[in-house]
This record gives structure tokens, C-alpha cells and sequence, in this order.
């Protein structure tokens, strides 16, 4: 055979060859977000149109190559489909995919709130969204910060892990703790069915999103006057296979340490994820040591079902510094209280264990027709030894919620008719004894209190002409106590019950969506919100027999969207609240907190939020260049208050600042490195209903430098620092409102830094 004949073979070879050897051929690729460089992972790669892959928690994906300049086509929610063509000259390395955010990004946003399950855009409210990215600007040693980032939203630390959440100036019944707030997770209810909320079980790191809904949500979240706040579980994504270890050092003795495990298929995922947390405390007695145990699951064993479950196991302990007098906080704002029963002398602390289990189902009858039920249980043991008394308390609770979502269509007009109930049942053992110097003297009451607090909700959505969005809503609401006294050394054993009539909350929403960037809604609703049970049944073992529910009608208007290019987006509401029968709390000598209605209240205020993109260049070394803020202005007053000879009618509602403002700066290169600057401004804020004390106002500012860059194809790396309160401004966070003596202020730490790093390997 001639030479010529060789190679005519060996080329019609490599010719019929060359398919197959393509059809072999794996591409290699990773898919970040063109604006922040971060890997996105669960995005959709298609060859030729056929969906064969999904990118991990890198971004990082393969697909197999089924011929020459084959399209290979790149989908995400929220960003622009891109085609890449891969040559025939692909020499199988990994090549990287820029992915362009869309510009509608309210139109994007899918909101849980009010279980309507629409973009932003479409949703009739006034909601803030909190996202993973939000929370982890700051060093997560609580959610305090990233909640005030948000307007009409204050979150406020007594100490450590001492949270109380106010919405609107719902804190001023809430000397301690998260009280009416309806706070889920996972759509489970994590509020008891005493109304309180131990958000502090909770670590920062265990949430993936929040949704504040602000103002009365009782049409489907049941009683409350002040808003529902609805979190959003960490979880794997699909197609996530990861390890991940960080740890996080700071001034004060901050240490805290995190491990998690995700594993993500097409219809599985699960995370398991371990915190532990400690600190020395600014002040003196403030010390906080604090585990947390996560798993997070969600299945879809078949099309119709969806089943997700959760665990939640906390061991905490804080302690509790105790408010100051003005001339104590201005000598020395680290000292706690002190005399013979300070805080040091007293041991005050809290030492709580609890775990929470909530299991979830979503069965889809039909593609109009679905059903979503949840049930839950948990136990809590509190150990609590306080500066005048020594609580010890063990809970046990369980309840569930069910809704059912029918779309149909009244002629040409699409409806979305909802209907379902929730039920809580607690029972909760309550012992208070002397405190001796930190340990329990002779007992003073025990007591079994039973809570049960339940609702039935129906709403109607109907999509009018000229996109109209119109929502109806109605719930029924009750709640009862049962509270057996089994022994109390003054006044004897007795039965006490006290069942709030159930009262009927509605609320009537419209939206207007005047482009596909902007639309305006208005809404009405009532609400309804019943006394905590240790409002009624105070530490001192007092019964507050005469307590009423708190009873309000919200009116809102507000517009939402974006212009300009789609680099300015905002958010506008302004709402008239009127609150009767205003729960409000004050100490007595003993420096027990106890509780009254005064009449009525009048809350006009305005929440605005702004960003805007001043660069978005991600093939630039300096990518993307972003500024944004919230503006809060509170008119808040007491319209009717009588106490005793005293009128308080028109003084400034107690613990509102007028105005509050958040801003921030957030920059990234494409080399990884991102740069954080966060300031926060606080007005002045009454320290009791007489209006003669008032906090200074003050302007905090934080910042944080940080660079993420991938190792190769498993491992991928994060170094940080930060600084809070760069200005080393002197000021009290989370005031006792109304305390005796004069002791309001709760001083925060001064300038301190944090630095950390994680490591995240892929498998």
C-alpha cells in the first residue's frame, strides 16, 4: 500500500472518529455572578437545548460536549440566560461564565409574605427582605445589626444574646424578650402559645433569609399588632456535595466556630451545621456561651410532595449586666448594677436548653389545587436567677398549622382562594424562689400554666383588569390561660382561667402595578393581640387579672420598583396605625416588670429604602460599586393615657427614636477582595412615659474588608476582618423603658475588631 493510501486511511480514521471523540468530551465550566464574583450554584446548563446538569455550591459544573460549537445554554432565576459556544479547539480546562443579574430584580423576588408566593412587585404590603448576604456583612454573633438595616424594624441587645425586636414601637410592652411579634420558621410556628419568642435559641448562621411583614398580619399569621417575621432555613443546594469549617476571633474575648455539612440532589437535600459561640462581655457580668445544633432537610419523594424537616438544638447561657443610672453610665458604662442585689452579687443570668422539631408537607393535589401542614414540638428548661428573685421554669409544647391554596378563575378574572388554621398547645411548670447570692432560697410560688392560642384564616386573591391585584382577608382568633397554683406562701392555692374572646381580624389589600418596574399598593387591616402569659402572670408571682388584649386598625399606602437603567431601586410606605387598649410595661420597686393598658395610641410614620449601582463592570478590576440606605420617621404619641392625677396624653410614645437611618457602601473586585461599610443613626429616645429622661441620640458605623478566592475545583477559602462602632461612640442599646430608679441604660461595647477566616472544600 502506497504512502498516500496510509494517509487517506488514517484521515477518513480520524474523521469518522472525531464524533465520537466529542460526544466523549466533558466540558468543564464555572458560572459566578457577574456583579459580586460569588459562585452561584443550581444554575440550569443545557447542551443543544437538553437540560443535563446543575452547578454546584462553587458554581462549578460539567456537561458532555455533543458536537462542534454545540450551544451549551446557561439559566438562573434572577439573571440572564446566556448561550456560551465551546470550540473545537477546547482543550477541556475549566472556563468561567459570567452571569448578568437581571434588572428587574423586585419582578424576581418571590416573597412568602401574607402566603401569597409572588414577586415583590405584586405583593400588596409593606415587607423587608433580609438576605444571607445582609447578615453575613457583619461578624454573626447576633442578627442586631443586619435586622436595622431595614426601615421601621429596631432590634435591641440588653446583653448578649438578650434580644428584643420592635416593630413599629411594638418593644414598648417587651422589657425582655420578643413579644407581639409572630415569628415562623420554615412556615412552623416559633412563637409559643404564651406569645413569647426565645429567638435567642436561634444562631445567625442558621438562617437564609427573613422576611419582616410590618404592621397587623392577623388575616393569616392569627393574632398581633405588630408584625410576623417569617425565616428561612439554611439548606443545601441541589447538586451540593460540601464541607465547610470557619472560625471567628474578636476583641473581648469573642470566639465563635462553625462546621457544616450540605449535601444536594435533584430532589434531596440535607445540612447538618454545629456553632459554638463565647464571649467575655464588654461589661462587667456579661458573658455569653452559646451551642447550636442545626439539621435542615427538604424531600421530593414524588411530583406531588414535598417534605421538609427541621431540628433545632440550643444550649445557652448569658449573663445579665443590669441597667444603670445616668450618673453610673456616664462614670463607668462597663460596671453592672451593683449593691446588695447587683448582678455579680445575685449571679444574674439565664440559662436556657431547648429543642425545637417542626416537620413540613406540601402535597400538590393538582396544578390548582395544593395543600401545605406542618406540626411541631418542643422542650425548654429556663433556669433564671434574677437580681431580686430565682425562676426556674420547664416547657413542653406542640401545634400545627394547616392551608389549603385552590387557583380558579371567576370568568376572566384568575383567584387564589386560601383557607387553613393553626393551634398551639403549651404547658409550662413555673417555680420562683429567693435568690441567695445566686442560688435558690426558699420557694415562693409554684405554678402549671397551661397556654393554648389558636386561628382559623381564609383570604381571596383576584386579579382584576388593568393589573389590579385585589386581596380579602378574615381570621378568627383565640387564646386562653389556665393557670393552677399549687402553692404560694401569702395568699394560698387557687385556679385561675382567662380565655381573650376570639375576635375577628380582617384585611383588605390593592395593588396597582402601573409599569413592569413600579407599582403602588394600599392596605386595611385589624388587629388583635392578647397579654404574654408573663405579662399576666408576672416574676414576682403576681396576677395581673385586669389586663386586656391590645386591640388596632393599620392603614398603609406605599409604591415600590426601580428606574433610571434599572441601577436605582426603592421602597416608599407611610401608615396611620391607631392602637387602643396600649399595653405598656413599668418596674416596680423590686425591679419586676408589670404590666397595664393606658388607652389608646397614635403611630403616623415613614419607611423608605434606596440603593443605587454606581458601577457594574464585572470584567473590570474594580466590578461593582453600590450605595443604599433606610430612612425611618416615627410620629408616635400617646393619644389617651391617665395614670393615677397624671396625664400623659401627647407625650412621645417611650422607647421610639422620631428618625432612624441605615447606609451603606459595598464594593468587589474581580479579584475577590469586597469591601463593606455599614452607619447606623439613632435619634433620641424617651426612657419613660413622663418624657423627662431621654437617650442621646447617636451614629455607629461598622466596616468590614474580606477576600474569597477558589482553590482549584474542591476548595474554596475566605479571610476577613472588621471593625463595630468605628466611631467609638458611647451609647446605650436596648434601654429598660420605665425603670426603677432611674437604672435605663444598657451600655454597648465600644470600638472592637474581629477578624476570621472559612474553608469550604466541594466534593
Amino acid at each position: 500500500m502506497t504512502k498516500i493510501n496510509y494517509l487517506l486511511i488514517l484521515s477518513l480514521f480520524i474523521l469518522m472518529a472525531l464524533p465520537f471523540t466529542l460526544q466523549a468530551q466533558e466540558l468543564r465550566g464555572r458560572v459566578l455572578n457577574a456583579q459580586t464574583q460569588q459562585p452561584l450554584r443550581g444554575v440550569t446548563v443545557s447542551v443543544d437545548g437538553k437540560a443535563f446538569t446543575l452547578s454546584g455550591e462553587t458554581g462549578y459544573f460539567e456537561a458532555e460536549l455533543t458536537s462542534v460549537n454545540a450551544p451549551v445554554i446557561l439559566s438562573y432565576i434572577g439573571f440572564k440566560t446566556d448561550t456560551v459556544y465551546w470550540s473545537e479547539g477546547y482543550d477541556g480546562s475549566v472556563i468561567e461564565v459570567l452571569l448578568q443579574p437581571k434588572g428587574a430584580v423586585l419582578q424576581e423576588v418571590q416573597v412568602q409574605g401574607y402566603e401569597t408566593n409572588r414577586p415583590l412587585l405584586q405583593t400588596a404590603g409593606a415587607i423587608s427582605l433580609i438576605e444571607r448576604e445582609v447578615i453575613t456583612r457583619f461578624d454573626e454573633s447576633s442578627l442586631v445589626r443586619a435586622v436595622n438595616t431595614v426601615p421601621g424594624v429596631r432590634m435591641e441587645e440588653r446583653a448578649p444574646a438578650s434580644y428584643r425586636l420592635s416593630i413599629r414601637g411594638s418593644s414598648l410592652r417587651s422589657p425582655y424578650g420578643i413579644r407581639n411579634v409572630k415569628v415562623y420558621y420554615d412556615g412552623i410556628p416559633f412563637t409559643e402559645a404564651n406569645g413569647t419568642t426565645a429567638l435567642n435559641l436561634l444562631d445567625a448562621g442558621n438562617i437564609g433569609r427573613m422576611e419582616i411583614l410590618k404592621g397587623p398580619t392577623a388575616s393569616i399569621y392569627g393574632a398581633g399588632t405588630g408584625g410576623t417575621v417569617l425565616l428561612e432555613p439554611r439548606r443545601a443546594a441541589p447538586g451540593e456535595a460540601s464541607l465547610e469549617v470557619g472560625a471567628t476571633f474578636g476583641s473581648y474575648g469573642f470566639q465563635r466556630q462553625t462546621a457544616t455539612a450540605s449535601i444536594g440532589a435533584e430532589n434531596s437535600s440535607i445540612l447538618v451545621q454545629y456553632t459554638r459561640q463565647t464571649y467575655d462581655g464588654y461589661r462587667q457580668q456579661s458573658a455569653i456561651d452559646r451551642d447550636v445544633l442545626l439539621i435542615s432537610s427538604q424531600f421530593t419523594p414524588t411530583d406531588k410532595r414535598t417534605i421538609s424537616a427541621n431540628l433545632i438544638y440550643s444550649n445557652l447561657y448569658y449573663e445579665l449586666p443590669g441597667g444603670l443610672t445616668q450618673e453610673q453610665y456616664a462614670q463607668d458604662p462597663r460596671q453592672a448594677r451593683g449593691g446588695q442585689f447587683g448582678s455579680v452579687a445575685q449571679n444574674a443570668s439565664l440559662d436556657l436548653e431547648g429543642i425545637n422539631v417542626g416537620l413540613k408537607q406540601e402535597y400538590r393535589f393538582s396544578e390548582d389545587f395544593r395543600n401545605t401542614t406542618s406540626v411541631y414540638g418542643l422542650h425548654k428548661f429556663k433556669d433564671n436567677p434574677f437580681n431580686t428573685d430565682y425562676e426556674r421554669n420547664a416547657n413542653q409544647e406542640f401545634g400545627g398549622r394547616t392551608s389549603f391554596v385552590l387557583d380558579a378563575s371567576l370568568g376572566s378574572i384568575a383567584t387564589a382562594f386560601t383557607l387553613g388554621g393553626e393551634f398551639q398547645r403549651g404547658f409550662e411548670v413555673a417555680r420562683t424562689y429567693d435568690n441567695n447570692g445566686g442560688t435558690t432560697g426558699n420557694l415562693r410560688t409554684d405554678d402549671e400554666v397551661v397556654s393554648k392560642a389558636g386561628f382559623l384564616f381564609a383570604q381571596a386573591e383576584f386579579e382584576l383588569p388593568s393589573d389590579i391585584i385585589a386581596t380579602a382577608a378574615l381570621s378568627l382568633n383565640d387564646t386562653r390561660y389556665e393557670i393552677t397554683r399549687l402553692q404560694q406562701v401569702a395568699s394560698g392555692n387557687y385556679i385561675y382561667k382567662r380565655d381573650f374572646e376570639a375576635v375577628l381580624s380582617p384585611r383588605v389589600a390593592l395593588l396597582k402595578q402601573l409599569t413592569d418596574k413600579i407599582s403602588i399598593h394600599a392596605s386595611v387591616s385589624s388587629g388583635f393581640s392578647p397579654p404574654t402569659e408573663e405579662e399576666i402572670l408576672t416574676s414576682d408571682g403576681q396576677l395581673n387579672e385586669a389586663l386586656e388584649a391590645e386591640k388596632g386598625t393599620n392603614y398603609e399606602v406605599g409604591v415600590r420598583g426601580f428606574m433610571l437603567a434599572d441601577k436605582l431601586s426603592f421602597d416608599v410606605v407611610g401608615f396611620y396605625f391607631n392602637l387602643n387598649e396600649t399595653i405598656v410595661s413599668r418596674q416596680d420597686v423590686s425591679s419586676v416588670a408589670v404590666f397595664r393598658n393606658v388607652g389608646s395610641t397614635d403611630q403616623k410614620g415613614l419607611e423608605t429604602s434606596i440603593g443605587y449601582t454606581l458601577l457594574d463592570e464585572p470584567t473590570q478590576p474594580l466590578s461593582l460599586l453600590k450605595v443604599w440606605g433606610s430612612y425611618t420617621y416615627s410620629h408616635f404619641r400617646f393619644k389617651e393615657y391617665q395614670q393615677n392625677e397624671t396625664d400623659y396624653s401627647g407625650n412621645d410614645l417611650t422607647g421610639v427614636a422620631p428618625h432612624a437611618a441605615t447606609a451603606g457602601i459595598d464594593l468587589t473586585t474581580r479579584f475577590g477582595l469586597y469591601f463593606n461599610l455599614t452607619a447606623n443613626y439613632v435619634d433620641e429616645i424617651p426612657l419613660n412615659d413622663e418624657n423627662t429622661v431621654y437617650a442621646d441620640s447617636y451614629l455607629v458605623a461598622g466596616a468590614r474588608l474580606g477576600l474569597k478566592r477558589q482553590l482549584g475545583a474542591h476548595f474554596g477559602l475566605e479571610v476577613f476582618g472588621g471593625v463595630d462602632n468605628l466611631t467609638d461612640e458611647k451609647y446605650s442599646l436596648g434601654n429598660d423603658l420605665n425603670a426603677f430608679g432611674g437604672r435605663y441604660f444598657q451600655a454597648a461595647p465600644d470600638r472592637n475588631y474581629y477578624t476570621g477566616l472559612s474553608l469550604k472544600y466541594t466534593l
